[in-house]
């Protein structure tokens, strides 16, 4: 029996009655303003530097970045389970409940002592790791799925900049480092509940898309076994390589703050969007263009190509940027094109197309969990090495020597996946009586 839609009623057609071809970019539209709408509850604070402020000897910015991304990585543990047995009846609800959750964390932030602060980022963190893998399930598992993740996953670049860029034009007009991160959110509370509301209504995929797919249901303990039984030599080249992506990523996000300081544009509320928009338009593109490709080990294929080539972008950048080659702002900018290039393909796409390619039944959200899990920890790993270890870098010193070992090991990796893949495609191609992965599911 199916639930009751919601009852709130938009001035524009459901998204049911669109056509097919416009479905998926209402849908990717949806599913964009939705998790971009997260981010003004997880990323604001770090607009604010909170100079002088140290506790136990330890920067509390520092303390602040660890506490929500550690308390991430806890619910990215926890979403390898929950997240793949979730009825898709109940996503919409949890989405509210999970960044209603964290929102009270950051009024928590705004009244408690700076050092209970702490413990408020911390609780911040736990709600929203699970987020994602609710979203991307509504678009997972369609021939459109690559156009509609690349629309979603450009929110990591997109939503970044604008979050970061309210919170900043707070801070300048005299809000408290405190309070800005709430009313950051607040900012966001109606565009989520209508963007979530769209992206409830869009219809399951069709007959035609889980002929192309795979069909995409529940995965129970049994199923999750059996899968990473199945592809564990590949998964220990590509979890390795989505953790070095992770750190990077979630060390610029956290600290682009004082590494534009570094570089002399310390007072502008706008550097995040010009760097950040760039970026997103052409990692949109070109990895939207991946819907066009139906052969799913082609594509799979395709998406190994993308991410070795942002690897290299960033790694040649951040040599001509050390060696005096590149301003600023342009080496920000490639080397921000070059780990997003990498980095979204891995945030689903790469993973559908191996659900679809070696016929999986499941959710492509079990193996993103896996990986965000481990790529999360490691992030607080970094964190907690540069800052014990004493190393006398600066954050921008410490980013240029991050990326350059991120694109050496990642390049190494990415060859050494996409070699697994497509050996582990031709045998089960040649030897039909190779069983595919077939999963205990449930339709969504």
């Amino acid at each position: 029996m199916s639930s009751k839609p919601p009852k709130l009623d938009l001035p524009w057609p459901r998204p049911e009655r669109w056509s097919p071809a416009l479905l998926p970019l209402v849908a990717g539209l949806a599913a964009f303003c939705t998790y971009s709408c997260m981010y003004a509850f997880r990323k604001p604070f770090s607009a604010g530097s909170y100079d002088g402020m140290a506790w136990l000897g330890v920067d509390y910015k520092v303390w602040l970045v660890v506490a929500q991304v550690f308390g991430y990585a806890l619910s990215k543990l926890w979403g390898i389970r929950l997240v793949p047995e979730m009825q898709t009846t109940h996503r919409a609800r949890s989405i509210v409940l999970l960044i209603g959750l964290s929102w009270l964390a950051l009024l928590g932030f705004a009244l408690v002592p700076p050092v209970l602060g702490i413990a408020c980022l911390f609780l911040n963190g736990i709600p929203l790791g699970m987020v994602w893998g609710l979203v991307f399930g509504y678009i997972e598992g369609r021939r459109a799925t690559e156009l509609m993740g690349a629309i979603l996953a450009s929110s990591f670049i997109f939503a970044s900049g604008i979050v970061k860029g309210v919170g900043k034009a707070m801070l300048l007009a005299g809000v408290s480092q405190y309070w800005m991160p709430f009313l950051t959110g607040l900012v966001f509370v109606l565009p989520l509940l209508l963007s979530l509301h769209v992206l409830a209504r869009i219809p399951p995929p069709s007959a035609d898309d889980i002929a192309a797919r795979a069909p995409r249901g529940r995965m129970d303990r049994a199923a999750r076994k059996a899968f990473v039984k199945r592809f564990l030599p590949g998964l220990l080249f590509v979890v390795p390589l989505y953790v070095l992506l992770t750190v990077l990523r979630d060390f610029r996000e956290n600290f682009d703050t004082e590494i534009f300081r570094d570089l002399g544009f310390g007072h502008s509320a706008l550097v995040f969007s010009e760097v950040d928009t760039p970026i997103g338009i052409g990692v949109l593109a070109l990895t939207a263009m991946l819907s066009l490709v139906r052969d799913n080990m082609r594509a799979l294929m395709l998406n190994h190509l993308l991410i070795g080539g942002g690897l290299v972008c960033s790694g040649l950048a951040t040599l001509a940027f050390f060696h005096g080659a590149l301003p600023p702002l342009v080496w920000m900018t490639l080397v921000g094109f070059g780990l997003y290039l990498a980095y979204i393909p891995l945030n689903g796409m790469m993973f559908e197309r191996l659900m679809a390619t070696f016929h999986v039944v499941g959710t492509a959200s079990f193996v993103m969990y896996i990986a965000d899990a481990s790529g999360y920890l490691g992030s607080v790993a970094v964190l907690l090495i540069k800052q014990f270890l004493h190393l006398q870098l600066n954050w921008t010193e410490f980013f240029e020597r991050a990326v350059l070992t991120c694109s050496l090991l990642g390049s190494v990796l990415i060859t050494l996946s996409a070699r697994w893949f497509w050996r582990h495609g031709r045998q089960t191609t040649a030897n039909p009586l190779l069983p595919n992965l077939r999963m205990e599911s449930h339709r969504l």
